[in-house]
């Protein structure tokens, strides 16, 4: 008996323990990330840009709650929000609750799927048979139906008068002030092209010549929204949804990224190329989970603080 059994019953050993692992621990194991970026023109002193992403609160996320909170005393230059705040329809209050210090500070965002619609029980296999396929949220699949709505009116609302600059397929501009005063940043924005709500049409263009530094911001990182801000002549663009894979293989990686673009920029900063022009990238793996699915795997919870220096 032990000689037939012994082996599959400690798989289920190894398996248990990770999962236990991954839920009880990994999950609410938060992580900031450092990145420094050469995009600044010559002679600028330096910039530090906390980004936050996929959140995806859900009520009674009290630890979740507190990290956010506490990421102000990093006192960053400004803040850019890359969506999927929301991962309960009740959950509004608490997101603003965990990032009320951080809209203390100028600040910018995108929605995310999640922000508009809460998210359903799904089979994770699907990721996987989406990847092979190329079909991921509305791209190439068909329209949800019996959707459940956010309320993501409350969330804009809220932002909006912090101050924050509601990118939703549009431009805007930060002035900066504290030691940072005199500087204006450029920030072009689209809405989630996971759900195809980006109108890329409504903001081409490129950088704007007169502000210090330009930056583009998008939700999820799908390759005709790079390619475009990439062609467009941005030194840097900001997303985030991929939540890293979230569940990874230790020494190898990510299995899926929840779009199309390829597992090895899944997270964290890299560079893309398109029109003859080559941008920075860095994809946040955001600090929570889809509500079903409250797990990570060899991918802490993050968010980011990325210092942005003097180009050479």
């Amino acid at each position: 008996m032990r000689a037939r059994y012994g082996v599959p019953l400690s798989i289920a050993a190894v398996g248990a323990a990770g999962l236990a692992y991954a839920a009880g621990f990994e999950v609410r194991s938060f992580r900031l990330r450092r990145v420094t970026v050469p995009v600044l023109p010559p002679g600028m002193r330096p910039l530090r840009v906390l980004q936050v992403s996929d959140i995806h609160m859900v009520s009674g996320q009290r630890k979740k709650q507190r990290w956010l909170q506490s990421l102000a005393g990093l006192r960053p230059d400004f803040v850019i929000n890359t969506g999927d705040n929301l991962s309960d329809p009740e959950g509004v209050p608490e997101a603003l609750d965990a990032l009320g210090p951080l809209m203390e500070f100028p600040g910018a965002y995108v929605f995310g799927s999640n922000d508009y619609y809460g998210p359903k029980l799904r089979n994770p296999a699907r990721y996987l048979i989406e990847k092979a396929q190329k079909r991921h949220g509305l791209n190439g699949n068909p329209p949800a139906v019996g959707a459940v709505h956010n309320p993501w009116e409350d969330l804009r609302d809220a932002f909006d008068t912090a101050g924050w600059l509601n990118l939703s397929n549009t431009r805007g501009r930060l002035k900066l002030d504290g030691s940072a005063g005199g500087v204006e940043i450029a920030l072009t924005g689209l809405d989630d092209p996971h759900i195809k709500r980006d109108r890329y049409a409504q903001v081409a263009g490129g950088p704007e010549p007169d502000a210090d530094l330009s930056l583009a911001v998008v939700h999820a990182p799908y390759l005709r929204s790079l390619d475009a801000f990439t062609a467009d002549g941005y030194p840097l663009i900001l997303a985030g949804h991929t939540h890293g894979g979230q569940l990874c293989i230790p020494f190898y990686g990510a299995l899926v990224t929840n779009c199309d673009i390829d597992t090895d920029r899944v997270k964290g900063l890299s560079t893309h190329t398109a029109g003859g022009n080559t941008s920075y990238l860095h994809v946040s793996a955001g600090c929570g989970t889809n509500r079903y699915t409250p797990v990570r795997f060899a991918c802490p919870p993050e968010a980011t603080l990325l210092t942005l220096t003097p180009r050479d």
